[in-house]
C-alpha cells in the first residue's frame, strides 16, 4: 500500500519573496525548469461514462439560477431605494445597502467564473452577456481576466506563472484586509481599464492575453469609460448619490466582502508548485444559501480538476471523487479558521503550508 502523491512536489522555499510571483523576472524560469509549466496534473480515476454524462450542459439550471440572483438583486435595491426616498436613518438604511451590495458583486465573482468557463449555460450567448455583466458588477477586466484565468488552469499556484494568487507570500495583511472591500483591487481595475481605454496593454499581461485578445480589450475598457461616464452624468443630473450607489464600482466595493473571504479558502495556506489539485486547491462543505451563492465553487478540487463539469454537477463529482481526495473541510467558517491560522504562520515562515492527508490505495 502507498499513499497517492502528487505528480510533481516542489517545496516552497523559506525565503519566499512577493518579488518570485512575478510573471517578468520572478520565479517562472524556475517553474519551468523543474517541469511545472503547462503540466500533466494527477486525476482522480472517475469512470468515463460518468464524467461525460456530468459534463453534459444545459440551459436550465443556470436560467433558473440567473432569474432568480437577478431577482434578489432587484428586491433589494427596491428595499434600499424605498428607504432613501422614505427617509430612512442612516443605521436602517446602512444593511438595506449592504445586502444589495452584497447580493450584486460577490455572486457576480462565481458567474464570471462559470460563464468564462462557458459551462454555466449551453448556449453560449447565454454565457457571454451574463459573464460582461457579471464582470461589470465586479469592477473585473472581462478580457484580462478570461485569459488569467486559463493561466490560472494550467498553472494553478505555480509562482511566477500564475497571474490570480490572491494571498503571496509573505502575505500582505493591510492589502488583504483592505480587500474585505476592495479598496485595492477596485481602483488597481479602475485605472488598468483607462490605460486599456488608450491601447496600453503592460508587458506581464501580454505574458498570458494573447495578441489576438488585445484589441477585445481595449474596446471593453473604452465601453466601460463610457457606462461609468453615464452612471456618473445621470448622478450629477439628478444631484443625487443613487446612481453611484446602485451601479458601478461603488456597489462593487461594498458587496465584496463576502466573496473576499470565499474566494480565501480556494487555495490560500495550501503548497505552491504541486501538480495535484487535491493539495493546492479545497473543498468545503456549504449549506444551500452560501452554494447558492457561490455556485458550489466550494467543490474546488472537483472544479480545478475537472473544469469543463458544470457548476450544477459538481456535487454528483464530488461523491465520485471523494474517495480518492482528501476530507473536505466540515464548514466556512472551520475552513476560513485554517486560512487565516496559515496566513498568521506564513508572516514570518513561508515555507509553511498546511499538508492535506491523502487516502491510502493499493
Amino acid at each position: 500500500m502507498t499513499p497517492a502523491r502528487a505528480a510533481v512536489a516542489s517545496p516552497t522555499p523559506s525565503n519566499r519573496s512577493r518579488d518570485d510571483y512575478r510573471l517578468i523576472g520572478g520565479a517562472g524560469g524556475r517553474a519551468e525548469a523543474a517541469g511545472l509549466v503547462n503540466a500533466a496534473w494527477y486525476q482522480c480515476p472517475v469512470p468515463r461514462a460518468d464524467l461525460k454524462a456530468l459534463m453534459k450542459r444545459d440551459d436550465a439550471h443556470a436560467l433558473r439560477d440567473t432569474t432568480l440572483w437577478y431577482a434578489l438583486i432587484l428586491g433589494a435595491g427596491a428595499l434600499f431605494v424605498h428607504g432613501w426616498f422614505a427617509g430612512w436613518s442612516a443605521w436602517a438604511l446602512l444593511p438595506a445597502y449592504l445586502l444589495y451590495a452584497t447580493l450584486y458583486s460577490s455572486p457576480s465573482d462565481s458567474r464570471w467564473h462559470e460563464c468564462g468557463h462557458g459551462t454555466a449555460f449551453k448556449t453560449r450567448w447565454m454565457n457571454d452577456v451574463v459573464y460582461q455583466l457579471a464582470c461589470f458588477q465586479l469592477t473585473r477586466r472581462p478580457t484580462r481576466w478570461r485569459w488569467s484565468h486559463a493561466r490560472h488552469h494550467t498553472d494553478t499556484l505555480v509562482t511566477g506563472r500564475d497571474p490570480e494568487f490572491n494571498v503571496t507570500l509573505p502575505p500582505d495583511i493591510p492589502a488583504l484586509l483592505l480587500n474585505l472591500f476592495a479598496l485595492k483591487n477596485v481602483p488597481t481595475e479602475l485605472w488598468t481599464t483607462l490605460r486599456h481605454a488608450v491601447g496600453h496593454i503592460s508587458a506581464e499581461e501580454k505574458t498570458y492575453i494573447p495578441e489576438m485578445a488585445w484589441p477585445s480589450a481595449v474596446r471593453t475598457a473604452r465601453a466601460w469609460v463610457l457606462a461609468d461616464g453615464l452612471i456618473i452624468g445621470a448622478a450629477l443630473a439628478t444631484q443625487s448619490w443613487l446612481p453611484l450607489l446602485l451601479l458601478g464600482p461603488l456597489p462593487s466595493m461594498a458587496g465584496a466582502w463576502l466573496m473576499h473571504l470565499l474566494g480565501l479558502t480556494q487555495h490560500a495556506g495550501l503548497p505552491e508548485n504541486v501538480l495535484d489539485h487535491r493539495l493546492n486547491s479545497r473543498t468545503i462543505r456549504m449549506g444551500p444559501v452560501l452554494r447558492f451563492l457561490y455556485w458550489n465553487m466550494n467543490y474546488h478540487v472537483e472544479h480545478h480538476m475537472f473544469p469543463l463539469v458544470p457548476y450544477h454537477a459538481l456535487p454528483k463529482l464530488h461523491a465520485l471523487m471523494k474517495a480518492d481526495c482528501p476530507p473536505p473541510c466540515t464548514s466556512t467558517p472551520q475552513a476560513l479558521a485554517e486560512v487565516l491560522s496559515a496566513i498568521w504562520r506564513q508572516r514570518g515562515d513561508t515555507g509553511f503550508f498546511i499538508a492535506r492527508p491523502l487516502p491510502i490505495r493499493p
